[in-house]
């Protein structure tokens, strides 16, 4: 037979136990590393890459359309002033030029005949024998003869030009760097036939873009090196900015005036630049210090009384694997997160693990 149990203590212990309050949750504290916030004044070197190019260049052409027959110079060949580079057919400018010597012997033929009769009215004139109507006949005839004989005379010069313009010639000592047409073609007037480099100095060109341009140093001292052989270098000043980006690149070329370049430094070799920015105060942390809050740039900053963290936007002025320089969002002496940063959130309690500048 079972006997009746007395639940009393065990409702007791219960109620006990439910009285009793849960003990609080210390709030939890994160470990970070940090970096004091300092501005250093070193100026970056910014470093591009270009070529060797004449300092005067010149893409001669032929001054008048034909075919051309002869071109004796190729890429790297030396020319001589005088010398001859190409030749068009000169048929047509040829027959035009013995027309024209032609046309003037008439003239002058003419002119002789109207001048002989000119001197006969002036004659008769003076002695009563002719009427003034046929000496001014005469002496009309005189003058538009003699401007026929001028006009022969131009037609010939300008034959005697075309003539000339068939051959291409020199008009200073360079290097062939270019050719545009080879014998056989028909070429227009003016059509590049060869790239002259004059040999009167060497320009280095760099394509540059528009932020360096801005934040350059007045006229800088560009160093340059040949790039497959950095113990040849020289020195030089910007000689000339291109006024109008290209339209792929969005760079600009500019020209830098090499003063007393070493031989090695041929036309077309591969060049490396260099150049000291300004030096200017700027703030840099780490690039690990950056985060993102409102889809914009920011950085957790360490309130040094109470220990917390929050989020600040920044303005980032240049970045790198490496460092991070900022323009506006930070002061000097702040205490910004270094590592740790994507366990964070705003008002937590931080543990600093270490601390620089």
């Amino acid at each position: 037979m079972l006997r009746p149990v007395s639940l009393a203590p065990v409702l007791a212990l219960v109620i006990a136990g439910c009285s009793q309050e849960p003990e609080p949750v210390a709030p939890e504290v994160r470990p970070v590393r940090t970096v004091t916030i300092s501005k250093s004044a070193t100026g970056a070197p910014v470093i591009l890459t270009g070529q060797v190019q004449a300092q005067d260049q010149a893409a001669l052409g032929f001054r008048i359309a034909g075919r051309m027959i002869e071109r004796p110079v190729n890429v790297g060949d030396r020319i001589k002033a005088g010398q001859l580079i190409g030749r068009l057919e000169p048929q047509n400018e040829q027959n035009a030029l013995r027309s024209a010597q032609a046309n003037l012997v008439a003239a002058q033929a003419a002119l002789t005949q109207a001048r002989n009769q000119f001197e006969r009215q002036e004659t008769l004139f003076r002695q009563g024998w002719t009427t003034a109507v046929l000496f001014d006949q005469a002496k009309k005839a005189a003058t538009t003869t003699q401007s026929q004989v001028d006009a022969a005379e131009a037609q010939l010069k300008s034959a005697h030009d075309l003539v000339e313009f068939t051959e291409l010639k020199a008009d200073a000592p360079g290097v062939v760097t270019d050719v545009g047409a080879e014998p056989g073609e028909v070429v227009q007037a003016g059509q590049m036939i060869v790239r002259l480099a004059r040999q009167d100095g060497r320009d280095a060109v760099f394509d540059v873009p528009a932020t360096v341009l801005r934040s350059a140093p007045a006229n800088p001292v560009i160093s340059v090196h040949l790039t497959d052989a950095p113990n040849v270098t020289a020195v030089g000043r910007v000689r000339e900015v291109a006024p109008q980006a290209d339209p792929v690149t969005r760079t600009f070329a500019v020209r830098v005036g090499l003063d007393n370049p070493p031989e090695a430094m041929r036309l077309g070799a591969t060049l490396t630049g260099s150049m000291q920015m300004e030096a200017v105060p700027i703030i840099e942390i780490p690039a690990t210090a950056l985060t993102k809050a409102n889809q914009k740039p920011a950085v957790w900053v360490i309130d040094p009384v109470k220990l917390t963290a929050s989020l600040r936007n920044v303005d980032v002025l240049r970045f790198d694997p490496a460092s991070v320089a900022i323009s506006q969002g930070l002061d000097v002496g702040e205490t910004v997160v270094t590592a740790g940063v994507q366990a964070l959130r705003p008002g937590q309690q931080v543990r600093l693990l270490g601390a620089e500048q």
